[in-house]
């Protein structure tokens, strides 16, 4: 009988130091929730809602603008000095300017064939175009291949040159560089250049060039990018909306108001002489194309945008090589922005305005704020909101403003509306990715220059049945495919989730559910495959 008062007791006693210990930690709990959680969470809500405000002005903007250009603007024809070329008997080629075609390379044995044959296929006098082949690649069999293919053209009477450098000091830019110090470069007076993937149309330097000679104050006439393999797979839907709008909207807007845009690194035409005056190419980052288009720009340079002037390319098939082509393209442009802000301030050669749509509008809204408020804001803030309830996000930042940022970046392929609300939750998944991209970045840390060359499918794309086998021989281990930080978010928005679905009051958990679910479709690396 002691020994049982004893336990009765002693469980008494248990009891009431774990109520002791619970009643201390929700003591401590609410003081820190109150001091410092709520108020943290408060300013990051205001943060994040100024950002989200600053992206939704910047896409208001951008959309009334295009809506002016498509109704109000002349034509490129009209608003520039254009005339175009004409064959003439008698004076031969003598009217046409010689021009360097540059097509850099690097281990691209599935679309070597197609990119040498769409320039040696360009509509323009034989003698005054010359084709260049930068070939880097570190395999000696395909080396073999592609310099085997520009024989056969050579021995068809095409001016082409193949070209290898002892090591790849610079990647990209590297190979350009060399590429204009041949003799022969001296000759020509503009330089087009195409990445591997990339098939011009036949015109495209008829259609570009008179804009060049007719205008002496532009470098650079950049075209449009078109997908061959667009509608493979869900991955290339979801980039074709992407980059739909960045050539509809972005490109077209920045040409017709301030003259200027990013080069896109391929699809383009620049004069040689604004090249060398603006320094050449250079390799500080993995953004070399933008580097060249700032620095340009800077010195009064003006750029034109045509979107009837058209190349095909192939967008990434599968996750792997889409995530390290977009950690470059975001790491890039914010370590530009890192060592090129100060320049641009102080330059006294473009005027005001100019300089605040370049640092405002091109890095600083669309290359940094639009990574990291998506994320932040719809990825953290909002779930968190969901379990300290004392913070309210304003309906208005939470779902109106949302909706019509989505709704205008959707202008760019109508065709795929009916995959918006996917292509939403998509986006949101890859701002991490690229958010931390972003932050590498703006803090030059340890892959802030790391380059990855994007993996081509080429003839594989054509038809999807070649398109899945090619799929299934890039497919890596389940280690190797698997994405952690994305799972747990995943995670993570999966407990706010039933949290808010058990307690909450706004419902977020239809959202947050449907984004668990992305999060771990590509945390499990199975984007690509879903055809």
């Amino acid at each position: 009988m002691e020994e049982a008062n004893w336990n009765v007791l002693n469980w008494k006693s248990t009891e009431e130091v774990s109520d002791h210990v619970t009643r201390h930690v929700e003591h401590l709990w609410e003081t820190v929730k109150v001091s410092l959680v709520v108020p943290l969470l408060k300013l990051s809500v205001y943060v994040c809602m100024g950002m989200a405000v600053m992206l939704f002005v910047e896409r208001v903007y951008m959309g009334v603008v295009i809506v002016l250009v498509k109704l109000f603007w002349k034509k490129p024809e009209e608003r520039y000095n254009y005339k175009p070329l004409q064959d003439d008997v008698e004076s031969g080629s003598s009217n046409y300017p010689t021009v360097l075609v540059q097509i850099p390379m690097y281990n691209e044995k599935e679309v070597y064939k197609m990119s040498i044959g769409a320039a040696c296929g360009l509509s323009w006098p034989s003698e005054r175009l010359v084709i260049q082949v930068l070939d880097d690649s570190t395999d000696p069999v395909v080396k073999e291949m592609v310099e085997r293919e520009c024989e056969r053209w050579a021995s068809k009477g095409v001016n082409i040159v193949y070209q290898i450098r002892e090591n790849r000091t610079g990647y990209k830019a590297g190979a350009l560089k060399e590429g204009l110090k041949r003799s022969y470069v001296k000759h020509c007076e503009y330089v087009a250049i195409f990445d591997a993937d990339f098939r011009p149309h036949p015109n495209f330097l008829r259609r570009a060039i008179p804009f060049l000679l007719g205008n002496p104050q532009i470098a650079l006439v950049q075209g449009r990018w078109r997908f061959v393999n667009a509608d493979e797979c869900l991955l290339t839907r979801m980039q074709e909306m992407s980059l739909d709008y960045h050539f509809t909207v972005e490109q077209e807007v920045g040409s017709a108001t301030h003259a200027f845009f990013g080069f896109n690194g391929t699809a383009g035409i620049w004069r040689i002489a604004a090249i060398d005056e603006a320094g050449g190419w250079k390799d500080r980052t993995t953004v070399e194309d933008m580097d060249l288009a700032v620095r340009a720009s800077l010195r009064g340079w003006k750029f034109l945008y045509l979107g009837d002037l058209q190349a095909k390319s192939e967008l990434p098939s599968t996750l792997r090589a889409f995530r390290f082509q977009q950690h470059r393209w975001s790491s890039g442009p914010a370590n530009l922005f890192r060592k090129m802000v100060m320049e641009i301030a102080r330059n006294k050669k473009v005027n005001f305005w100019k300089k605040v749509y370049v640092i405002y509008s091109f890095f600083f809204v669309r290359k940094i704020v639009a990574h990291i408020v998506t994320f932040v804001f719809y990825c953290v803030v909002l779930p968190l909101t969901i379990l300290v309830p004392e913070v309210h996000v304003p309906a208005w930042g939470a779902v109106y403003i949302p909706s019509i940022i989505t709704t205008l970046n959707s202008v760019g392929t109508p065709r795929s509306i009916h995959l918006l609300f996917y292509w939403i939750l998509f986006e949101n998944v890859m701002s991490l990715h690229r958010t931390k991209a972003t932050f590498i970045g703006l803090l030059e840390a340890g892959s802030a220059n790391e380059w990855v060359v994007t993996e081509k499918l080429g003839n594989a794309a054509k038809n999807k049945t070649s398109f899945i086998k090619a799929i299934r021989k890039t497919r890596f281990k389940l280690g190797q495919r698997l994405n952690l930080l994305e799972l747990g978010f995943a995670a993570f928005l999966f407990f706010c989730g039933c949290y808010d679905f058990k307690y909450g009051k706004n419902n977020y958990f239809v959202y947050l559910f449907l984004q668990t679910i992305t999060f771990s479709i590509v945390g499990f690396g199975y984007i690509g495959t879903i055809v």
